[in-house]
């Protein structure tokens, strides 16, 4: 248990500086949260419309629309411009809980990846290193790669550096923390 919970909270801590160092200093996400300079107008144009809070999908057909008028509309659209929108009603900027509640869930993740890794008989450090890449993979591909087939993500390649970097990083971690006796 010990193995388990060591392992999980110091490879939480590597994916939680990871992440923070993918957004912030080295800003590999900067792609997908572009400043423009019409975002004052943009925001303000949503918020007169009387938009409420949620995810929208520009053009999209209205709720018991049949099929073949959907198709009809997916037509009359076809090489014209489209947008994804998250709109939230308020910013807020203190980040404490969202910070707390990431490194929390990054802790419970390698926690169970400890267990499951700990099933495995003469695990090394490469069977371990190699299951993390591995799990990062899995994580990039059921994630932002099978989101960004359909609704394209500007930063894919940062998630994909973020998937192979953070999960590398643990690997590296358990590789040498789960044999040791």
């Amino acid at each position: 248990m010990k193995k388990i919970l060591i392992g999980g909270f110091i490879g939480g801590i590597l994916l939680f500086a990871w992440q923070t160092i993918s957004w912030t200093v080295a800003n590999l996400h900067e792609k997908g949260q572009e400043y423009t300079a019409k975002q004052d107008t943009v925001l303000s144009f949503l918020a007169n419309v009387g938009l409420t809070e949620g995810s929208y999908l520009l053009p999209n057909s209205a709720p018991g629309t049949s099929m073949e008028e959907m198709q009809k509309e997916m037509n009359a659209h076809e090489g014209k411009p489209w947008a994804s929108i998250r709109y939230y009603n308020e910013m807020k900027v203190d980040m404490s809980m969202n910070m707390i509640r990431g490194l929390l869930a990054n802790i419970i993740i390698v926690s169970l990846l400890c267990w499951i890794l700990i099933q495995i008989s003469q695990g090394t450090f490469s069977t371990y290193l190699l299951s993390c890449i591995a799990i990062g993979i899995l994580s990039f591909t059921n994630g932002a790669y099978t989101g960004h087939i359909w609704y394209p993500l500007h930063d894919i390649n940062a998630h994909l550096i973020d998937a192979l970097a953070s999960w590398g990083l643990v690997g590296i971690w358990l590789g040498w923390w789960l044999p040791r006796k």
